[in-house]
This record gives structure tokens, C-alpha cells and sequence, in this order.
């Protein structure tokens, strides 16, 4: 007797309200096709970590995804398959699991700089787990290397996650909204602070390559002025605009926005102490701190910052990240079920769509500076209303 086609399911990178709904999702669209679906633990690391040789091991590697598993999953944020930054086709020496020690070349470097490629291993896992298709969720990163599994000709559909929203190949990916959500209400709480000291105030946002969610943020919140990842800033100017911004409002104060990806012209990117992860990132942060520093020597001023970073992540989606997890989740089963393979579910202009999935790799989204910034203001600037999508983005 043939047995029922098994779907596997994993969520890789930094968590996103919405992850949820999307596995919900796609798990009851798969039951109602006949495929029996897994939710693979801690993403690619769940796979890369597990030895086949070890029951133990394989116990905790995934969860079977069924109606009544999934049932009350989309009324939390984050992901409960949990979720890792783990990059298989390059593990550096120190991070190989104990087991796959001298089982592979090295494809980069040597001795303690050697990177190891292993999806070999990770492509005999899922021929043990006898999974016949996979829907990774994550965000460039993560994707990338879906992409790989599909040039070594394992079926995958990806679903696009960021708050960044910075995939390229789709408009809009899964947690964008919320975080936008959640910056506003928090910059608009932090008001009655700023105003109770009459100080200025310097929120830093998450996006590394897009800046995307400070230009929304401060847009959405009407904040004086946005420092955006795409544009170098100058600190002198910033600080005559701030200056004026807070003398000119009657209750003597003034907000921005900072990306942590944002630089001062000349400027490098700010990056806490610590090794690169597993795809080259060195963790970013402390813009904003020191921004504010160089400002309060320049005007004499008091500053306060707040970097939201997780807290832009947390909770619950909002009801924009509800419907695009959903409707993601419903096409990417559809496109398994129709035997198709190597493509992302994507919104173009508004539209639900699916692209080759290899364009996530192709590119690097970035915010269209000359449509959404006037970069001599330093301020959100939508140049055209007309013909632009709901959302703007």
C-alpha cells in the first residue's frame, strides 16, 4: 500500500509574528490534500544536528503537524518550532556536531577557519525522514539556502519572513507589519516622556540592508526626521534640523528614527562585539547611542535613546500579518500539491504571486530612495501618490 506524500515544515532566522498562522496554515490545506506534514525544530540547525545513528536524537527533531496539533498555534507570535541561524553548506570547524567530525572536505579555509559543507547530510536526513517536499519559512538568509537544496534537486517552496522586509523578490514578507505596528505605538507612547524632559529622542529600529521600517515607522508616527540604511547621514545637519524640530514644537521636543544598518557619510556600520554568524553577519546595534552622543556634543542638548529591537518582533501579529501568513501558507501548499518546485509565494503591486525562488538570491532589496525620501530633509517623502499600492510597499 502507497503511502500518503509527507510534507516537512521549519522556520529559520530571527522569529516574526505570523510564523504561526503560516504553519497553521499550510498544515490543514495539506490534510485536505492527503499529505502527512512534520514540523521540523530549530530550522535548518534541527536538521544539520541530527544523527541518524541516535534515537535519542531523532526524537526530538520534529513534530507531526496535525488539525488538532496546529489548532490554537496562530493565537501566539513567534514560532513554535522554534528556529535557529544555522547555514549547513557552511559550518565553520568549531560549530561541526561531534558526529560528523572528518565525514566531510573543507570547502573554504583550513585548521579553525575551515568551513564544511554538509547538505549531504542534511539531504539524507530528509531521505530518512522520508519527506518528498519542504516549505522553509525564513527571510534572505534562510531562503538562501532553500535555494540550494533546490539546485540539488529536492522540491522546496519558500515562504518569505522579515521584519526587515527586505527578501528580494517580493513586496511584502511576513512580519513587517507588526513590526511597524508595534515601533508606532511605542514611539508614540514614548512621546509623553520626551515631552515631560523636553529632550530629544533617538529610536533605533531593526534593518540592516533596508530601511524600510524606519522610514514606515517615522511616516506612520510622524516623527521629525528618519536616518535610513540606504542614505549616509550627516551628524552636523541632523543636529540643526533636531535643534530647530524641538524649538519650533510648543510642547519643546522632537523624535527620530535610526536604522541600525544607517552610517554617518565616511562612517562605517556599528556592530556589537562578537564573531560573524553563520552567513557573515556580525550582529548590528548601538547607532542610536552613539549618534545621540555626538549630537549632545554638538548642541548641547539632552538625548535620550531606545532601541526597540526584539520588542519589535514580539507578541501576537497584527491582522495584516494574519491575512499574508494565511494566504502564503494556502499558496505555497497549493504549489506543492501541484508538483511544483524552486519557487517563493511573493505580493507583487499588491497582487499574490510566486516567483523562482533563486531570485532570492539575485539581489538585495532596498527602499526606492528617489519615490519614499527626501534625502535632504532626512524625512519620509512620498514623491507620488498616485499608482502606488495600498501599503506603499
Amino acid at each position: 500500500m502507497a503511502r500518503n506524500k509527507k510534507l516537512g515544515i521549519l522556520t529559520g532566522g530571527g522569529d516574526v509574528p505570523g510564523l504561526n498562522p503560516a504553519i497553521k496554515a499550510v498544515a490543514e490545506r495539506a490534510a485536505d490534500e492527503g499529505w502527512e506534514v512534520i514540523g521540523i525544530r530549530r530550522g535548518w540547525g534541527g536538521l544539520l544536528h541530527c544523527n541518524l545513528e541516535s534515537p535519542q536524537a531523532r526524537k526530538g527533531l520534529y513534530v507531526s503537524l496535525t488539525r488538532e496539533t496546529v489548532r490554537t498555534i496562530d493565537r501566539s507570535g513567534g514560532t513554535f518550532l522554534h528556529t535557529s541561524r544555522t547555514n549547513p553548506q557552511r559550518v565553520k570547524a568549531g560549530d561541526i556536531p561531534d558526529f560528523l567530525l572528518g565525514t566531510t572536505e573543507s570547502v573554504e579555509g583550513e585548521g579553525d577557519d575551515a568551513i564544511h559543507d554538509f547538505t549531504p547530510h542534511v539531504l539524507e536526513v530528509l531521505d530518512f525522514l522520508e519527506v518528498d517536499a519542504l516549505i522553509p519559512i525564513g527571510g534572505d538568509d534562510t531562503l538562501s539556502y532553500a535555494a540550494r537544496l533546490h539546485q540539488e534537486g529536492f522540491p522546496v517552496v519558500a515562504i518569505p519572513k522579515t521584519m526587515d522586509n527586505d527578501v528580494y523578490g517580493t513586496d511584502y514578507c511576513i512580519g513587517f507589519s507588526t513590526a511597524v505596528t508595534r515601533s508606532v505605538e511605542f514611539i508614540t507612547a514614548l512621546r509623553t516622556t520626551c515631552g515631560s524632559h523636553e529632550r530629544i529622542a533617538i529610536v533605533e529600529l531593526f534593518g540592516r540592508n533596508s530601511g524600510e521600517t524606519s522610514l514606515i515607522a517615522a511616516y506612520l508616527a510622524d516623527v521629525d526626521r528618519a536616518i535610513i540604511s540606504e542614505v549616509p547621514f550627516d551628524v552636523q545637519k541632523l543636529a540643526l534640523f533636531l535643534v530647530q524640530d524641538k524649538y519650533s514644537n510648543p510642547s519643546n521636543y522632537a523624535i527620530m528614527t535610526i536604522s541600525e544598518g544607517a552610517r554617518e557619510i565616511g562612517g562605517s556600520l556599528i556592530h556589537y562585539e562578537g564573531d560573524e554568524d553563520a552567513y557573515g553577519h556580525r550582529k548590528l546595534g548601538g547607532i542610536a547611542q552613539l549618534t545621540g552622543k555626538k549630537l549632545k556634543q554638538i548642541t548641547g542638548e539632552n538625548f535620550m535613546y531606545q532601541q526597540l529591537s526584539y520588542l519589535m518582533r514580539s507578541g501576537a501579529p497584527d491582522s495584516l500579518d494574519r491575512m499574508v501568513a494565511v494566504s502564503y501558507g494556502l499558496l505555497a501548499m497549493d504549489l506543492v500539491a501541484a508538483g511544483r518546485s524552486g519557487r517563493m509565494v511573493a505580493l507583487r503591486d499588491g497582487t499574490y504571486t510566486h516567483v523562482p525562488l533563486n531570485r532570492v538570491i539575485s539581489g538585495v532589496k532596498r527602499v526606492d530612495v528617489d519615490e519614499m525620501y527626501d534625502v535632504e530633509q532626512y524625512r519620509p517623502m512620498i514623491a507620488d501618490m498616485l499608482g502606488k499600492p495600498m501599503f506603499l510597499y
